[in-house]
C-alpha cells in the first residue's frame, strides 16, 4: 500500500477466514470479557497514559481480530484448532531456523526478512523480526512447546535429547537471556508436575547434558558468532535489569497511585533521575503498567485479565498425565514462558505482543473446546487431531 493509506495485517489475514470461512453453526461471542477489559486497560495505559491514540485503535484491531477469530474461525472445529496450533508452531520454527543461519549468510538472510516483513532490518541475528526483543518473544513461545510436547506425548529418549539440543541451540545463538529464564522456569514447572521428585534428577542430568553439548559443539563452533554469552561480555554499558527496575520501584513510590492519577507521563519523571535520562524504561511490561495506573487500577485490571488463564493452567496442572490435557500443558508452558520474558521487555498481553496475545487466547478456546467436550469420545479427538500433526 502507500504511505498515506494501509491496512493493517491483521485485517487482511483474519477478515477474509471470520467472513468468508467461518464456522458453520451460531457459537455465541465467548470473549466479550476479555475484550472489554483489554479495550479498557489499553485506553487508560496508552491513551490517557501516553497519549498514543494511533496504537491504541492498532492494538485493538490486532487483540479484537485474535478473539474473532479463535472464536468465529476455528469455533468447535477441533480439526482447525489443532491446524492453527501447527502452524503457529511451524512459522516459530522457521523464524528461529533463519536465525540460526543469519550469521553464516547475512545479506541473504536479511534480504529474505526484508522481504517477509515489508521494512528493512534493523537488527540482526534475527528470525522474521524487525528488532531482536521481538524475536525473542517467538522463541520463548517456542522452545518450551518443542520440548515439553516431546514429553506429553512420551516420544523415545533419543528425540527428547535431541530437542533439548536444539532448544539450547536457538537460545545461544537467540542472545535472549530473559528467553532462557523463561523457558528453564517454564521447563522445570513442567518436569514438577508430571514427575514429581523424580524432576530434580531429570533436571540435573539435561543440565549436565547442556554443559556438555556448550563445551565441545557450541562454544568450540559458534563462539566466533554473536551469541548469549558474547553478547553479556561485549554489552557492558547496558544497565542490569534488575537496577532498572529499582529505580523504577523508586519513581514508583514518589507516584504511589499511578502517573495517571498525578497528569505526568514518564519523560515528567525521570529527568532527574540518571539511569533513565536517555529515555529508556525498566524494562519490565507489568512494572511500567502499575507505575501508570497505580496498584488499585492496574492490579484490578491485571487480576480481571489473568484470572481465568491461571485457573486453566492450575487446573491443566492438576490433570498433566492425562492425555486429552497434552496439548493444554504445553500452550500453557509457552504462555509462561512469554510471560516471565515480559519481566525483561516492555512488550506483554496488552501491548498485543504476537505469541502472548495468540497464546492466550488459545488457552482460552482449547478449554472451551475441552469442557464442551466433556464426552470422552470428543476429548479423544484432541489428542487424535494433535497426534496427527505430530507425525
Amino acid at each position: 500500500m502507500t504511505e498515506l493509506f494501509r491496512i493493517p495485517a491483521p485485517l487482511i489475514f483474519c477478515i477474509p477466514l471470520i467472513f468468508l470461512f467461518r464456522e458453520k453453526g451460531k457459537l455465541e461471542f465467548l470473549y466479550s470479557r476479555e475484550l472489554v477489559l483489554f479495550g479498557i486497560a489499553i485506553f487508560l495505559y496508552n491513551v490517557v497514559g501516553l497519549s498514543e491514540l494511533v496504537v491504541f485503535f492498532a492494538y485493538i484491531i490486532c487483540i479484537g481480530l485474535c478473539g474473532f477469530y479463535f472464536n468465529y474461525f476455528v469455533g468447535t472445529n477441533l480439526k482447525r484448532f489443532t491446524t492453527t496450533i501447527f502452524v503457529f508452531i511451524a512459522l516459530l520454527t522457521f523464524s528461529a531456523i533463519v536465525m540460526v543461519f543469519n550469521p553464516y549468510y547475512e545479506s541473504e538472510i536479511d534480504n529474505l526478512r526484508t522481504m517477509l516483513m515489508g521494512e528493512p532490518v534493523l537488527q540482526s541475528p534475527s528470525g522474521i523480526a524487525v528488532y531482536q526483543f521481538n524475536f525473542g518473544y517467538q522463541l520463548a513461545a517456542l522452545v518450551p512447546f518443542l520440548l515439553i510436547i516431546t514429553f506429553v506425548y512420551k516420544l523415545p529418549l533419543f528425540v527428547k535429547v535431541l530437542t533439548l539440543f536444539i532448544c539450547l541451540l536457538f537460545i545461544y545463538l537467540g542472545m535472549q537471556r530473559s528467553v532462557f529464564v523463561g523457558f528453564a522456569c517454564s521447563a522445570f514447572l513442567f518436569l514438577l508436575m508430571y514427575y514429581n521428585y523424580k524432576a530434580i534428577f531429570i533436571t540435573v542430568f539435561a543440565a549436565c547434558a547442556a554443559f556438555i553439548f556448550y563445551t565441545y559443539v557450541l562454544k568450540d563452533n559458534l563462539d566466533t558468532y554473536n551469541n548469549i554469552i558474547t553478547k553479556n561480555e561485549n554489552n557492558m554499558q547496558e544497565y542490569n535489569r534488575s537496577t532498572l527496575a529499582a529505580e523504577n520501584l523508586r519513581i514508583y513510590s514518589g507516584y504511589p497511585y499511578g502517573l495517571i492519577f498525578y497528569g505526568k507521563d514518564w519523560s515528567d519523571v525521570i529527568y532527574r533521575n540518571e539511569v533513565f535520562s536517555s529515555g529508556i524504561t525498566s524494562h519490565n511490561a507489568y512494572l511500567m503498567f502499575l507505575t501508570y495506573l497505580g496498584p488499585f487500577l492496574g492490579l484490578g485490571i491485571l487480576i480481571g485479565l489473568y484470572h481465568k488463564i491461571g485457573k486453566i493452567i492450575i487446573d491443566a496442572f492438576r490433570n498433566v498425565r492425562k492425555k486429552e490435557y497434552a496439548l493444554m500443558i504445553c500452550l500453557c508452558c509457552s504462555f509462561i514462558a512469554v510471560s516471565i520474558n515480559s519481566m525483561s521487555h516492555n512488550s506483554w498481553l496488552v501491548s498485543a505482543n504476537g505469541p502472548t496475545i495468540f497464546l492466550y487466547f488459545a488457552i482460552l478456546h482449547l478449554d472451551f473446546l475441552l469442557h464442551r467436550a466433556a464426552k470422552p469420545a470428543l476429548a479423544q479427538n484432541v489428542t487424535s487431531n494433535i497426534h496427527s500433526h505430530h507425525c
